[in-house]
């Protein structure tokens, strides 16, 4: 009876069940860190070299303890050129150049991302940033703004090699650094590509697996590869209107 059960539910035109759910780091409120974690920091940037607090970095990159955090943490507020409060730094993250970086407050970054600055390079991340686990992101020029997210294996490519002159291999031509921006309230879907000189604008919606080759208008919604406008954001089905 039990099989029986199980077959005729099965084969039901039941819908498939949808759950609205409140967003967690989105409306999470920014706490600020304990006083000693700046002193700590400014004390080891005073006596530590930068070689050795990346090794001390290494060490607790791994973990998903408090000591673990709190000590990558602190490493990053004393090499990075700033950094906000509440910094989240999930295990296996990794980073070149964090010297060059500008970090805002409430800033989450997930398991295994890959964050690679330039030695004469800029990153900003704003505040509440959040960067998915495995994202890569070519820093050399890149600003990301207040509440941007990119889900988990976005990818940010922020340079590409000229190809010229022709007689000597590809990798050994120069490369040709172009800012990328992400504008505040923008969503960069799960492994969408973001190409060097593009701008995703305000509160726009770049699709999961989409290739971005040309600017997105602010609150656009744009999908597929190369990445197609397919619409724009609006709250006009509520009646409040919107950006249209």
């Amino acid at each position: 009876m039990a099989d029986k059960m199980r077959s005729d539910r099965s084969g039901s035109d039941e819908m498939p069940r949808r759950v609205i759910a409140a967003a967690v780091h989105g409306r999470a409120d920014v706490t600020a860190d304990p006083t000693f974690e700046a002193e700590f920091a400014r004390d080891m940037k005073l006596h530590c070299a930068p070689e050795e607090i990346l090794s001390l970095f290494r060490r607790f990159s791994r973990g998903d303890d408090y000591i673990d955090a709190l000590v990558r943490r602190i490493c990053i507020r004393a090499l990075a050129r700033r950094c906000g409060s509440n910094l989240r730094i999930s295990p296996g993250v990794s980073f070149r150049h964090i010297e060059t970086f500008d970090i805002g407050n409430g800033v989450m970054i997930g398991e295994q991302a890959v964050i690679h600055g330039r030695i004469d390079g800029s990153c900003a991340i704003g505040n509440k940033a959040w960067i998915g686990p495995q994202c890569f992101l070519d820093a050399r020029d890149l600003v990301i703004g207040n509440n941007v997210g990119l889900g988990p294996g976005a990818r940010i490519l922020g340079s590409m090699h000229t190809g010229l002159p022709i007689d000597v291999p590809i990798i050994a031509t120069d490369l040709r650094i172009a800012t990328v921006r992400i504008d505040d309230d923008a969503d960069i879907g799960m492994g969408a590509i973001l190409l060097p000189g593009t701008t995703v604008g305000r509160g726009a919606i770049v699709g999961a697996g989409a290739v971005v080759t040309h600017d997105v208008p602010p609150y656009a919604k744009v999908a597929g590869s190369p990445a197609r406008l397919i619409g724009y954001r609006t709250d006009q089905a509520q009646g409040r209107g919107g950006p249209a």
